[in-house]
């Protein structure tokens, strides 16, 4: 594998992400949402002012379970859905395909993490300075668990994309993957779980996890944030399944590694059989 073509493709991605200004945009949206929701977080209880690092990334849980999922997946579909043209002159290069792959992956995830950590960062600066640096050391890894929740979208975007081929279609099945996982999935997690018995609900709540990414985002997130409380019997069974929070983090990292691998390596097979 030439990785020197791997990284030329990846930065000509990167440097054309940013001049259709997509990752300027999105790196001022979210900072603005996020100083915005550490500043009013807690207007519903009464209180209006900046909260710590630790309130302010809970706040941020669902934004980020929404926006990140939908920003990776439109613009991996765009990518990967370009014209006709600039494909056949890409495709024409002395690269294999699955060396325009990673290339591509590697610039649109450098886009979204250039444009996230912009915006986390303009944030956690205003919070440290309004708020004290308590809680500041969980910060980083709330922001490393939403670039991995962007990955996974990237790779599945790439995976749709390989296997329509069509922007139109491509397009309308990641925004049903954007729908099931983000929506309709815990819904159905709920309704499965009243037509079995008790004992087998709690095994299909807690095998339902590994299925969804969004889900393991999530609880992995919370058990960062300390807030194990509130993230439902999913991950409450996984905490007392594997004994801790340690082992927990583990095989909920590991799982997500593997919703990355997985769709890449589905890409790339369907690639070299495409005749392009």
């Amino acid at each position: 594998m030439d990785f020197n073509a791997i990284f030329t493709i990846a930065r000509q991605e990167l440097v054309i992400n940013i001049r259709n200004r997509w990752t300027l945009i999105f790196a001022i949206v979210f900072a603005a949402l996020v100083v915005a929701i550490a500043y009013f977080g807690l207007v519903t209880t009464g209180t209006v002012g900046f909260q710590g690092f630790l309130r302010t990334s809970a706040s941020l849980l669902n934004l980020v379970l929404y926006i990140v999922p939908l920003v990776a997946l439109v613009m991996g579909t765009m990518s990967f859905t370009s014209e006709k043209n600039s494909s056949d002159l890409l495709y024409a290069q002395p690269v294999t395909r699955t060396e325009i792959l990673i290339g591509k992956l590697g610039g649109l995830f450098g886009s979204i993490l250039t444009s996230t950590l912009i915006g986390f960062g303009l944030g956690g600066l205003i919070i440290a300075a309004k708020a004290g640096s308590e809680g500041a050391l969980r910060y980083p890894l709330f922001v490393a668990l939403s670039m991995l929740l962007a990955m996974i979208f990237l790779a599945l975007s790439a995976l749709v994309a390989a296997w329509c081929q069509r922007k139109a279609k491509a397009f309308g099945i990641t925004l049903f993957l954007w729908f099931f996982f983000v929506l309709f999935y815990d819904l159905l997690v709920i309704g499965g779980t009243f037509l079995l018995q008790e004992r087998a609900a709690n095994r299909f709540i807690f095998v339902s996890l590994a299925a969804n990414p969004v889900d393991m985002v999530r609880v992995a997130s919370l058990i960062v944030l300390n807030g194990k409380q509130i993230f439902g019997p999913a991950g409450a069974g996984l905490v007392k399944f594997l004994g801790g929070d340690t082992a927990s983090l583990l095989a909920l990292a590991l799982g997500l590694l593997l919703w990355i691998v997985l769709p890449i390596y589905l890409s790339s097979r369907s690639m070299n059989e495409q005749d392009i």
